[in-house]
């Protein structure tokens, strides 16, 4: 009895010191995917389905509920293993994933938004600190490291900067424009920077491995919110006069790049079940929030139509994402050593 109690308690030590960062990628997916499911649904019936307001609702404190399971595991983790973290730190790719607690925090802060702007205050400014911390941390990381290569270089670089454009979206509302602008600008540079690279390493070096492809969805994701985030800055939103250039750049920009990916589903449809496959949902999100604003900026029935198959698409993302990895923990296939 006291021998299987052992092995119980060293198997669940030996779980919590693989639960790595990349859980963080589940929580953001369906911070995401609530958020769509919102703005698609509208405030008080003035969406494109209104009658996805309530659901919305349920969804949003489903991923607040998700999103303090998964921080106290992983508190758990640092206190315990605290040199597993370490490791996960000091990787040239899992390190690119901790910025993910910022961005769930500034996603969330969009999503309140509609509902308590005193708590969506709250989250943006926890989530624009910790946005700061992360790029100054990992940014230098970057500049001055000893282990990186190219070949370790993916879309999920991208992860540290981006949350940096997500900033304004809800900054501008909360009156924090010059600060928004601050963000915004540093997030742009460095994801047009970093965009040239991977573009490089993908087009003159080895693939990117099988347990990375699902990353490919990310590169759409940058421009997507960088559109959101302009017309905020811009003030389009209210000004009534339509997207502007440097808006319609970023919007189109961001679906060519979505429509390209949607040729490499086959590529990605073969390779086994990682959480990286979690990469497939916040980029389809922020797509789909993008399309909603060109609708709200334009008129257009044409990107409501975008909108509804976006949003579909993501549903069906969403749900197969939820049902492979229930399987995958029921069968002990996460969790466990790279």
């Amino acid at each position: 009895m006291n021998s299987n109690a052992a092995a119980l308690a060293g198997e669940s030590s030996l779980r919590l010191r693989n639960f790595h960062i990349t859980f963080f990628a589940i929580v953001l997916g369906m911070a995401g995917f609530s958020l769509a499911v919102q703005k698609v649904g509208g405030h008080e019936g003035n969406g494109i389905l209104p009658v996805l307001e309530t659901p919305a609702t349920i969804l949003v404190y489903l991923t607040i509920v998700l999103f303090v399971l998964v921080g106290l595991v992983y508190f758990a983790k640092m206190l315990k293993h605290p040199d597993a973290v370490k490791k996960e730190f000091n990787h040239p790719i899992k390190v690119n994933f901790f910025p993910l607690i910022a961005k769930v925090f500034l996603v969330l802060s969009v999503a309140f938004l509609d509902r308590d702007m005193s708590i969506s205050r709250y989250l943006w400014i926890i989530g624009t600190i910790l946005q700061f911390v992360a790029s100054i941390v990992i940014i230098s990381i970057w500049i001055r490291h000893t282990h990186f290569k190219i070949e370790h270089v993916t879309p999920g670089w991208f992860i540290p900067i981006v949350g940096a454009i997500i900033v304004p979206i809800a900054g501008v509302p909360h009156g924090f424009v010059e600060v928004s602008w601050f963000f915004f600008s540093v997030g742009l540079v460095f994801w047009m920077a970093l965009f040239t690279i991977v573009l490089y390493r993908m087009m003159f070096y080895s693939p990117i491995p099988d347990r990375l492809l699902p990353t490919l969805f990310i590169l759409f994701a940058p421009p997507a919110i960088g559109f959101i985030a302009y017309a905020k800055l811009a003030g389009l939103m209210t000004l009534e006069a339509g997207p502007d250039a440097f808006a319609r750049i970023l919007y189109y920009f961001s679906l060519f790049m979505f429509i390209l990916i949607l040729f490499k589903v086959q590529i990605l449809a073969k390779i086994n079940f990682y959480l990286s496959w979690w990469a497939y949902s916040f980029p389809l999100a922020a797509k789909t929030l993008a399309t909603v604003v060109m609708l709200h900026l334009t008129g257009d029935i044409l990107f409501k139509n975008i909108a509804l198959f976006e949003l579909g698409l993501l549903a069906v993302v969403i749900l197969m994402l939820v049902v492979v990895t229930l399987k995958a923990i029921v069968r002990a296939e996460i969790c466990v050593e790279d």
